[in-house]
């Protein structure tokens, strides 16, 4: 099976700390993040990755290149040009893909979560994209419905919402904006975990250009089911910012 991973942000908000090295060469606890999203893809069976690279790009390079000599079977998607964003780098990458669905992992994690549990659940579910997420602390989160679909987004500091605008709900005006803000109600805050289940069939519906997946997944939730699967278990880092960074290293310094 086939995963792609995003490598290929500008890590910015680390400042000094990726001056000179991308972020997903950053390490922690001995490995670094493009090592532990690639083994923990080829754990859960998606041993055929490709890698989307940018910014020190020929460091990039060189480390999927020693990977490669350890046996990992992993492409590279240029995008030295032009920083396409998760979902310009994916529509960039589809030749990558066959027909059946396929793993996106980003590149700035560190987790054990069971991406085997994910893949089970978006096969059941039959949706176009299963979403990995977890109760945890943060200011963006996706709005899911009771049946586990994608409903929306929210900023948590600046209260900016974004529903999911579904076709039925302009049919009946009155009756039908009575329903959504029932339904509202009761939409469940979530946090997104950086993982994700797709079918091939998505790139139907994209485009080339520079555009974030977030976005566009709450577009297409109004034609095509999207769901968020839930996983509390293991441990789950973001390493965006030099506190969390710092955060990641500590849990592991314990943990050892």
């Amino acid at each position: 099976m086939k995963a792609m991973i995003f490598a290929a942000g500008l890590g910015s908000r680390l400042g000094k700390i990726t001056e000179n090295i991308p972020k997903a060469l950053l390490e922690v606890n001995g490995k670094n993040l493009l090592r532990y999203g690639v083994e923990n893809c080829v754990k859960a069976g998606f041993d055929e990755i490709i890698v989307n690279v940018h910014y020190q790009a020929h460091l990039m390079v060189k480390e999927v290149e020693s990977l490669r000599a350890e046996g990992y079977d992993i492409e590279i998607s240029d995008e030295t040009d032009k920083l396409l964003d998760t979902g310009g780098g994916l529509y960039k990458a589809r030749h990558f893909f066959g027909e059946e669905p396929f793993l996106l992992y980003n590149g700035d994690i560190i987790t054990d979560a069971d991406i085997g549990q994910l893949y089970a659940a978006h096969v059941k579910k039959g949706g176009i994209a299963t979403l990995l997420a977890r109760n945890r602390p943060a200011v963006r989160v996706f709005l899911v419905d009771q049946e586990g679909r994608l409903a929306g987004w929210r900023n948590r500091t600046t209260g900016e919402e974004i529903l999911v605008d579904y076709p039925w709900l302009n049919s009946n005006e009155g009756v039908c904006s009575a329903i959504s803000a029932f339904r509202n109600q009761f939409l469940e805050e979530i946090a997104f975990s950086g993982i994700h289940m797709v079918d091939p069939s998505i790139f139907d519906y994209m485009e080339e250009g520079v555009y974030s997946l977030t976005p566009f997944y709450l577009d297409l939730a109004g034609k095509r089911d999207i769901f968020v699967h839930k996983d509390e278990s293991g441990y789950w880092f973001d390493i965006g910012t030099p506190e969390k960074l710092v955060k990641a290293k500590e849990y592991f310094s314990t943990a050892n």
